[in-house]
């Protein structure tokens, strides 16, 4: 059904929802299957069809959109009822899927729904929604993300929490990689492909262990996350930069943006307010004295830790980052807290032409998935 829909959308250049919705889904009506998959189907294939029109549209070469992986998505029709998950097959039948223990607890807390189900030969996600209640801070902390390392703290405490095996990780794989000596490609393809999706999973283990408890401190603490803006770091590792290929090879390895998504979705299934700070307000966070101000020196026999002319004491650069960032999101959080307190009870981010909605507006949990028998 996907792909009958991507070839209506091609042969009459529709890309939207709408449109392609008003052509398909009669032509849909041979595919003897509940209507739910049909808008489903046809909602994939608008997403496909859109984001080939935005490539187009950016000059990239494109080929004709093609769905091979099977699966059964839908956002109505289901039930969760006993521990199974019982899907619409046809008319007055359905088929049960029996779910985990931990998936049910997941789905059973309070004001937790079940929006989607995605169900595949060997795996079921479902997706789930949750408005939590909002968590009054006091103060705030600062994360600050690094290849070895993330440092969280603020003018009281910091921590640090050691990722160093996710570059022996990465240096492993690599090595491996390299040493494949098969003549066919595809073979070798294959595999490198497997040690690189092994090698995601080790490393976003690493970080789960480490947000997890960042995010359960920071409710204990009762203290809002502050995230640094470090968009456009890879340009800094570009070939031609004068850097060697091993370094800019570890440095492009870094898994900064995977460490920012898992704090995000974490503080907000739990109601924690997150402030992202601009690049402006990022900059020198890790180079400026927490004490005076002054721009803190480096020497190469102090390896990460930077010294002050002024207050003559030498600090560590990631916990001096970590500070900083907790003082500029404080001074953000308290010019946002004001207005909305009085009025609805509970502290919000200030935005730029937008300074009245709440932080956390809602939360779109990642899915929980588990595999299933085929």
């Amino acid at each position: 059904m996907v792909n009958d829909s991507i070839r209506i959308g091609l042969l009459n250049d529709a890309s939207s929802l709408r449109g392609l919705s008003l052509l398909s889904y009669n032509q849909l009506a041979h595919y003897d299957s509940p209507s739910c998959y049909k808008l489903c189907a046809i909602s994939r294939a608008a997403g496909i069809l859109a984001a080939r029109k935005k490539s187009v549209r950016r000059g990239f070469t494109t080929r004709t959109p093609y769905a091979v992986r099977q699966q059964l998505v839908s956002c109505y029709g289901f039930k969760i009822e006993n521990g199974y998950l019982r899907i619409p097959v046809s008319r007055g039948k359905r088929h049960s899927v029996a779910l985990t223990r931990h998936t049910v607890e997941i789905i059973s807390q309070p004001g937790v729904k079940v929006r989607s189900f995605t169900l595949t030969q060997n795996r079921l996600s479902l997706s789930i929604a949750r408005d939590p209640p909002m968590i009054e801070c006091a103060s705030t902390i600062g994360v600050d993300r690094n290849l070895r390392n993330l440092t969280v703290g603020n003018d009281d405490h910091t921590r640090q929490y050691d990722l160093s095996k996710s570059v022996r990780i990465a240096n492993t794989t690599v090595r491996i990689v390299a040493s494949f000596t098969r003549d066919d490609a595809r073979i070798r393809t294959a595999i490198a492909s497997k040690f690189g999706h092994r090698r995601t999973d080790r490393v976003g283990h690493l970080l789960h262990a480490a947000t997890k408890t960042i995010v359960a401190l920071a409710v204990q603490r009762r203290e809002a996350i502050v995230l640094e803006n470090i968009e456009g770091i890879r340009s800094l590792y570009r070939k031609g930069n004068g850097q060697g290929r091993k370094y800019r090879g570890r440095m492009n390895g870094w898994s900064f943006g995977e460490a920012q998504r898992q704090i995000e979705y974490k503080a907000r299934w739990v109601g924690l307010p997150i402030i992202r700070l601009s690049r402006r307000e990022t900059r020198g966070s890790s180079i400026s004295c927490p004490r005076c101000g002054e721009r803190l020196q480096s020497d190469k026999r102090l390896e990460r830790k930077l010294w002050c002319g002024k207050c003559r004491v030498v600090m560590d650069r990631d916990q001096v980052a970590a500070v900083n960032l907790a003082r500029r999101g404080r001074v953000r959080f308290a010019r946002s807290r004001p207005p909305i307190a009085e009025a609805q009870g509970r502290a919000v981010e200030a935005m730029k032409g937008n300074p009245t909605p709440t932080v956390i507006p809602g939360v779109d949990a990642p899915k929980l998935t588990q595999p299933t028998k085929s």
